[in-house]
């Protein structure tokens, strides 16, 4: 009942936001400047049959997605390594600061020196993933019970014993939230580096054009496909996430 009434209020939210966007588009009167939501969804089913719009889809998720997953890969090793040695930890903690506090864009300019348009969505996704989940997945390793760490240590509890039965329970909760923030993040700043590296067959790159030739529509379009993507694998991850820790921590209870 609680969900149902949620999903009405959450529709009701979305009908109002609709109508106030047609309200300021008819008050403004300009397309250039601003779109109707029916003139937004009709540039997009023009754009959904064409090979094109799904090869750039392709070529976006593709690298976003892979800087999210070496994010990832790379975060939960070098923390569970700062969680052992104290001197890892002294020495990420500047880097991990640096890069929360450097802005995207500094990034996206200074990593063009580095690496091609083509491979910079997949290096900006991995530093902005980076520092998210490595805290969360601290976050988690600190709060794991020390009795609990104690009382296996005394029984010589083999490792993998001790991953299943006290280490993945106390690290989800917080990486499973950590990987929420990380995907939008991750998808606006590889997007951003995109718009600014301009690789061939991008999304970035229909952005970029949709501005310079004021096709407003595109770019309300475009938008929103960035959107639809980023909650669409967001709620496939942390479902797949779930699916394979519940199989783990299932198979450690028998």
């Amino acid at each position: 009942m609680k969900q149902t009434k949620k999903r009405r209020l959450w529709l009701a939210a979305v009908v109002f936001w609709l109508a106030v966007w047609q309200g300021a588009a008819m008050a403004i009167g300009q397309e250039v400047f601003l779109v109707s939501p029916l003139q937004a969804f009709g540039t997009l089913v023009q754009l959904l049959p064409q090979a094109e719009f799904w090869q750039r889809v392709a070529f976006s998720a593709g690298h976003i997605l892979l800087g999210f997953v070496l994010g990832g890969v790379c975060s939960v090793l070098l923390a569970v390594a700062a969680e052992r040695w104290l001197w890892v930890d002294a020495m990420l903690a500047p880097v991990m600061q640096l890069v929360k506090a450097t802005p995207v864009a500094s990034f996206i300019i200074l990593a063009l020196v580095w690496v091609s348009g083509k491979s910079l969505s997949i290096l900006i996704s991995f530093l902005m993933v980076l520092p998210v989940l490595y805290g969360a997945v601290r976050t988690g390793l600190e709060s794991a019970d020390p009795q609990l760490l104690e009382m296996a240590r005394v029984f010589r509890l083999p490792l993998g014993r001790r991953v299943k039965a006290i280490w993945l329970p106390a690290v989800l909760p917080a990486f499973r939230q950590g990987c929420s923030v990380a995907l939008g993040i991750c998808w606006k700043s590889g997007v951003a580096a995109e718009v600014i590296g301009l690789p061939d067959g991008s999304i970035g790159d229909a952005l970029y054009r949709a501005k310079i030739t004021l096709s407003t529509g595109e770019l309300f379009a475009w938008t929103f496909v960035i959107i639809v993507l980023s909650a669409a694998f967001e709620k496939l991850f942390l479902a797949l996430l779930d699916k394979a820790v519940a199989r783990v921590l299932g198979e450690e209870a028998v």
